[in-house]
């Protein structure tokens, strides 16, 4: 299986790093983390701009930094595309002077093939004057994209963008996750962008690397649930679609053989997978499956534990996680009362009844209630 693997050594003045990992050699992984803890060190090491004290760093068994056998590659020789938080664009060039900076050798079906991807036909007799926050951001990818690097990293990409050019650059960072073939490392502060772009995730605090793996399993981590206020705790699944209803508009997703869910509809094919994401305040609970109900998804499940909301969480806030099979889990939000009421205990059978799921597919980004 393709990887990029690295383990590496690094001492600054005021701080010691040793990130160990191993990444798929395609897709988006988000460097998720505090400021400070080491993402861009992560990225700078894999570029080269940070040369590590020891350890070793290869894409697919080929090292770019092997400290034991004396390799070091070269930044322009590592075949790497960067596109930092501001664009770095040339102010005396074109947008089409500027795309092929640092190209060799043109190739017309290439350069054709990634304006069309991010759109910026129309700006190539532009000056980066005379371009937004996010059309500026574009044509830095598209800079990067027209090196045919072997990784592209991406440092906080939408960090200096204001709301409306994030909106509009959202959907070209999702389109390159389905159509670049490379794999990117993607430094992010924000949730949002991890559940809209990432299939594997990467959490680093104080140096080190402390969650690796795909999206679904580190969001339901303690660490990960930690950084979720009360209203954004969520449960993430990887569903599959069995189903159009044409007739209510209304796709069906399989999270288990034994679960799934209807949600609004998106244009995917029977088979393809899809990413779920539901909200714990949109779970409640029932100790009998109800039959006349406006709510279509209700699933049977199991009480695996039950805690006191953390910090910010309104007074008396139970969170109560729900397992589905031994892998999947759901989180759902209710008040002591209802605990009480209910005489919930941990290993009783009960029914989740889902009111709001969220899909992301491809391009596609729905919030549908049910």
């Amino acid at each position: 299986m393709s990887t990029i693997s690295i383990d590496v050594k690094k001492q600054f003045e005021s701080q010691s790093f040793h990130l160990k990992t191993s990444l798929p050699a395609k897709g988006i992984t988000a460097i998720f983390g505090r400021s400070g803890a080491g993402k861009t060190t992560l990225i700078n090491l894999v570029s080269g701009l940070v040369e590590p004290d020891a350890g070793y760093i290869a894409i697919n068994h080929e090292p770019l930094f092997d400290s034991q056998h004396n390799i070091n590659v070269p930044i322009e020789k590592r075949k790497i595309g960067y596109v930092f938080q501001d664009a770095r664009l040339f102010p005396h060039m074109t947008v089409e002077r500027n795309l092929c900076y640092g190209v060799t050798k043109r190739d017309e079906d290439y350069f054709h093939e990634i304006i069309k991807l991010l759109a910026i036909e129309a700006l190539l007799d532009r000056y980066p004057s005379h371009l937004s926050g996010g059309e500026k951001q574009r044509v830095a990818i598209g800079r990067a994209l027209l090196s045919k690097p072997n990784i592209l990293l991406m440092d906080e990409p939408l960090a200096s963008l204001d709301t409306p050019r994030k909106r509009e650059l959202m959907p070209f960072l999702e389109a390159l996750s389905n159509q670049v073939d490379i794999p990117i490392l993607y430094v992010t502060h924000s949730q949002n962008e991890i559940l809209r772009l990432a299939q594997h995730l990467v959490v680093i605090d104080e140096g080190r690397v402390v969650e690796s793996d795909i999206i679904e399993r580190v969001w339901a981590s303690k660490l990960m649930q930690s950084w979720q206020s009360f209203s954004d705790k969520s449960a993430l699944f990887k569903g599959t679609v069995l189903e159009q209803n044409d007739t209510y508009g209304l796709t069906k997703v399989a999270l288990t053989p034994e679960h799934y869910l209807w949600v609004q509809h998106t244009n995917a094919d029977v088979g393809e997978h899809v990413r779920l994401r539901v909200r714990a305040s949109d779970v409640s609970i029932s100790l009998n499956r109800a039959e006349k109900t406006s709510i279509r998804n209700i699933l049977p499940c199991v009480v695996k534990s039950m805690s006191l909301g953390g910090k910010g969480t309104p007074r008396q806030s139970v969170e109560v996680v729900l397992s589905l099979d031994e892998e999947r889990e759901l989180v759902a939000t209710v008040t002591q009362w209802a605990i009480d009421d209910l005489s919930l205990k941990e290993g009783q059978k009960v029914y989740a009844q889902i009111k709001g799921v969220s899909v992301s597919q491809k391009d596609v980004a729905l919030e549908p209630h049910l």
